[in-house]
């Protein structure tokens, strides 16, 4: 079955993409720029930018599925566009246009990784655009479904994980963090959220894969553990192998600051029914402390 990985150059694209290809899976990434890193520079590539339409009609016939791992956020904004009309166009308008496109391409399997916020905090979709738009994104892909064509969206919370060989600023930042060499005191914001590893998500959408009968048509919001900041950070710490003590606090982290957390400050978890965990085969759970040993050990 032959994959296409659109964000396959990025940390949850890229692992996503090497995960299916150990279990069989032809897969091919696409992305902006070529990828750096050595494990995915092996991989079939096409470079390009959906939201510029350089990815075509014609390139995306050559495959059964397309996981589209490449939504919009704070990282992303261009410095001539406001954040909100960024987020409102390209996650609300060209994502869906690009999911239609697949489809009209003959791609069998459409599968959006979304966000779980507007899941969990339901009430940010009138005020917040970000979380608007990532449920514009997910209802314009699911309402494309037909008999012939599966479209889904798998709508994750936090991903923590890594891709060997990656720099991701983020990770490396949480580790230096815990290391102590950013002088920034040992605190977390207020509340918490639902997490998931890298590796549940491959497995998860390796299972939308396996049911994509059953996912067609629907937004599918799971996750793995519940955790407050504190205990998440705290993580880290213990990684390393210290005994640091992480409290709670209510000024902003520069890690982890208000303005990235759309839920505030209250513990936005994420409830996985039987259901959605049977259709997303089975994922392991319990998995976030392994996930922070595996990024404290590529970034100590």
């Amino acid at each position: 079955m032959n994959v296409l990985v659109v964000g396959g150059t990025g940390m949850i694209g890229g692992h996503t993409a090497l995960y299916l290809c150990s279990i069989g899976f032809k897969v091919t990434i696409s992305g902006r720029h070529q990828p750096e890193v050595p494990l995915l520079a092996k991989l079939p590539f096409i470079r390009g930018d959906y939201t510029k339409d350089e990815i075509t009609k014609e390139q995306l016939a050559d495959f059964d599925v397309v996981i589209f791992a490449a939504g919009s956020d704070i990282r992303h904004i261009p410095d001539n566009e406001d954040g909100d009309e960024h987020f409102l166009r390209v996650n609300g308008t060209i994502v869906p246009a690009f999911a239609r496109l697949a489809r009209d391409a003959g791609v069998k399997q459409f599968i959006h990784l979304g966000s779980f916020y507007y899941h969990v905090a339901s009430e940010k979709v009138k005020t917040s655009a970000y979380v608007r738009s990532r449920k514009m994104a997910a209802d314009g892909v699911v309402t494309l479904a037909t008999p012939e064509f599966s479209a889904c969206s798998l709508d994750a919370p936090f991903v923590v994980g890594t891709v060997p060989g990656m720099q991701s600023s983020i990770f490396i930042a949480m580790t230096r963090y815990a290391q102590g060499t950013l002088g920034i005191p040992p605190y977390a914001p207020p509340g918490g959220a639902g997490f998931i590893s890298a590796q549940s998500l491959s497995e998860a959408i390796a299972g939308a894969i396996e049911n994509s009968g059953k996912v067609s048509g629907k937004a599918l919001v799971f996750g793995d553990e519940n955790l407050t900041f504190e205990a998440y950070f705290g993580m880290f710490f213990h990684a390393l192998g210290l005994n640091t003590k992480v409290v709670a606090s209510g000024e902003d982290h520069p890690l982890l600051p208000e303005a990235t957390r759309y839920a505030g400050n209250v513990m936005a978890s994420v409830e996985t029914t039987p259901d959605v965990y049977d259709l997303l085969g089975r994922y392991r759970r319990d998995d976030i402390y392994r996930a922070i040993q595996e990024i404290v050990t590529q970034y100590k």
